[in-house]
């Protein structure tokens, strides 16, 4: 299954409006489980958007960053415009979602 559900559309003026949601635990290092041991930090730290391999966003977040993560933008672009979404976590975790912006 994959970890990104992503979408695109055109606005007026030229201008993409992009979203994601991210399938991640999102794990602070702070929470402790039921045997009350710390749960080791895992989440996302990097997240990279490009539109025909031309980077329009990028993102470096920590572990204040809610679980399963959505996020919205939008860049100056057009129809047709390969975009392309990829993130990196904590442990070494990758995974990228693309799209064609109708």
């Amino acid at each position: 299954m994959p970890s990104i559900k992503l979408r695109a559309k055109a606005l007026e003026g030229g201008l993409i409006e992009v979203k994601a949601l991210m399938t991640h635990p999102m794990e602070t290092g702070l929470r402790k489980d039921s045997a009350g041991e710390l749960v080791p930090a895992h989440f996302i730290s990097e997240v990279i958007v490009t539109a025909n391999d031309k980077e329009v966003m990028k993102a470096n977040w920590g572990g204040s960053i809610s679980k399963n993560p959505y996020m919205a933008f939008t860049y100056k672009g057009a129809v047709g415009d390969k975009l392309k979404l990829t993130w990196k976590d904590t442990k070494g975790g990758t995974d990228s979602g693309e799209l064609v912006v109708a």
